[in-house]
């Protein structure tokens, strides 16, 4: 109970998106949903971090990737991040507390995430060792599906594992690669300064916002074709109506939703 807890006000920290509907699942998928958001949080941090160059970048998320390859059930805390702490490189708490978010999961369900995770830390090492680069639609396919649309088929796993509901897992892709879209818009400044692009060549910003969507659209078929009452629908409806709140507020020239705004639009989709 300590560390799901701990867990929570992490997440508080990191993310208002998903906070609020990961801390209203019920118990068990709770700690599933919450130990995926973390550990892949905490590789996400590395690919970010302003003061870490490329190569580094990549050898770390091949550290994380490679711990999680070797986890077994009686791994501990340190078999997950151990090595980390050999680089001598100051990272965030939530990246430094990967062994701890990665135990935090259910027994029977840890290994795919685990697995998923490990995945998507090799195929960003990847993107970081070609600096993401992005030059087609293709590219940014590879990418957004990279980094998002498997978490998309993750999420799909988890809610399989927990009461046995089916999706549509192209949709499920769709579902991560728009929320991922919608994150490199709202970005885009930032990335610039640190000499990295997302929009393929000759993109604009109508182009992105195409794209994001397209792909919005087919979340929305996911969420249609999920139960009306359950975890599922609960968690998916809130990134989803923020998804579509932020493009038209970048459209309307915004940098991002206000807290206020947030809060409205969160209170209006759990009515």
């Amino acid at each position: 109970m300590k560390l799901r807890d701990n867990a929570l006000e992490i997440l508080q920290k990191t993310s208002r998106t998903f906070y609020i509907p990961i801390s209203g699942l019920p118990s068990g998928l709770l700690e599933a949903v919450a130990s995926a958001y973390l550990c892949m949080r905490a590789i996400d941090e590395i690919e970010d971090h302003p003061q870490i160059d490329n190569f580094t970048k990549a050898k770390l998320l091949r550290t994380i990737s490679l711990n999680l390859q070797a986890a077994v059930e009686d791994s501990t805390v340190d078999d997950f991040c151990g090595r980390l702490h050999h680089h001598h490189i100051e990272l965030p708490e939530v990246t430094m507390r990967v062994g701890e978010w990665a135990l935090l999961a259910p027994e029977s369900i840890a290994p795919r995430i685990w697995d998923a995770t490990a995945a998507m830390a090799e195929r960003m090492a990847y993107w970081a060792e070609i600096g993401w680069r992005v030059q087609t639609k293709s590219d940014l396919d590879r990418y957004t599906f990279s980094v998002a649309g498997a978490v998309g088929l993750l999420l799909s796993d988890l809610w399989a594992w927990y009461d046995g509901t089916q999706t549509n897992r192209a949709y499920a892709i769709g579902f991560g690669r728009g929320l991922q879209a919608v994150n490199i818009l709202r970005n885009n400044k930032e990335d610039l300064v640190r000499g990295v692009s997302f929009y393929p060549d000759g993109w604009t910003e109508k182009n992105m916002q195409s794209y994001a969507r397209y792909n919005l659209k087919l979340a929305d078929a996911y969420n249609r074709s999920l139960p009306r009452r359950g975890p599922a629908i609960s968690f998916c409806q809130i990134p989803l109506a923020l998804a579509y709140a932020t493009l038209n507020v970048l459209a309307l020239g915004k940098e991002k939703l206000s807290r206020s705004e947030v809060l409205a639009l969160v209170q209006k989709v759990t009515k």
